[in-house]
C-alpha cells in the first residue's frame, strides 16, 4: 500500500490560490507554491498534476468559494437587481482584507503568454461563459418587459463585464470597496428604467405618445 499523504489537500490548494491570486499565474513560481502549499514537488505533480493543472484546480475553488454570490444574482427579480448584485459582489471580494487586491483571473491573465497562452485561453473561455450566462439572463429580462425594448441584452452583458474587469483593475491598484460601490451606483445610472408593475403584476404599457 502506498504512503497516505501526509498534508491536507484542500487547505494546500487554498494555500495555492493565494499565491497564484497575489502573483498572478506567471509570477508565481513552483517554489513559491511548494513553500505556502508545505509540500515537495514530487508531492504537487503526484496530487494535482503541473503547474497548469493546479491552476485550473485553483480557479475551480475560487469560483466556488468567492463567487458563489453569482447565483443568487442571476436569479435577483430584475434586471437591475441582478446587475447590481452582480457587480457589487465582486467589489465586495476585490476589496475583501482577507485575499490579495484583485481578480485572481484578471492577476493572472494580465502579460500572460508564452507558456502561459493555454491560461489565458482558459480564462477567456471562463470570463466568455459568464458573458453568455448573463446575456441569458437579460434575454429573459428583456422577454418578460424587464429590460425596455430596443435594449440588447449582448450589449448590456459586456457593458457589466467591461466594469467587472475595469473595478478589477482598479482594485489591484488600491481602490477601496466604497470607491468601487460608487462605480457600480454610477454604472447603474445607465440603465434604462423598465416599465413599471401594475398590483396584478403585469407591465404596463408605455403611454401612446403619437399625435391624434
Amino acid at each position: 500500500m502506498g504512503r497516505p499523504k501526509e498534508f491536507d489537500v484542500d487547505e494546500a490548494l487554498c494555500a495555492a490560490l493565494q499565491v497564484f491570486w497575489r502573483h498572478g499565474y506567471e509570477g508565481a513560481s513552483l517554489t513559491d507554491l511548494t513553500e505556502a502549499m508545505g509540500i515537495t514537488r514530487p508531492s504537487l505533480y503526484a496530487t494535482y498534476g503541473n503547474k497548469e493543472d493546479l491552476f485550473r484546480k485553483v480557479l475551480d475553488r475560487y469560483e466556488q468559494n468567492h463567487l458563489c454570490f453569482v447565483a443568487h444574482a442571476l436569479a435577483a427579480p430584475s434586471a437591475r437587481c441582478t446587475i447590481e448584485q452582480l457587480l457589487k459582489g465582486y467589489a465586495d471580494v476585490l476589496t475583501d482584507p482577507m485575499h490579495p487586491p484583485g481578480c485572481l483571473g484578471v492577476n493572472s491573465g494580465v502579460g500572460c503568454g508564452g507558456e502561459g497562452s493555454a491560461i489565458r485561453d482558459e480564462l477567456i473561455a471562463r470570463r466568455s461563459l459568464s458573458e453568455d450566462t448573463l446575456r441569458e439572463r437579460l434575454e429573459r429580462a428583456s422577454e418578460e418587459g424587464d429590460l425596455p425594448a430596443g435594449e440588447d441584452p449582448a450589449d448590456w452583458a459586456r457593458y457589466v463585464m467591461a466594469v467587472g474587469l475595469g473595478m478589477a483593475v482598479k482594485a489591484t491598484s488600491g481602490a477601496t470597496r466604497a470607491e468601487l460601490h460608487r462605480v457600480v451606483d454610477v454604472a447603474l445610472k445607465a440603465l434604462p428604467a423598465a416599465r413599471p408593475v401594475s398590483a396584478l403584476g403585469e407591465r404596463i404599457a408605455a403611454p401612446d405618445l403619437a399625435p391624434s
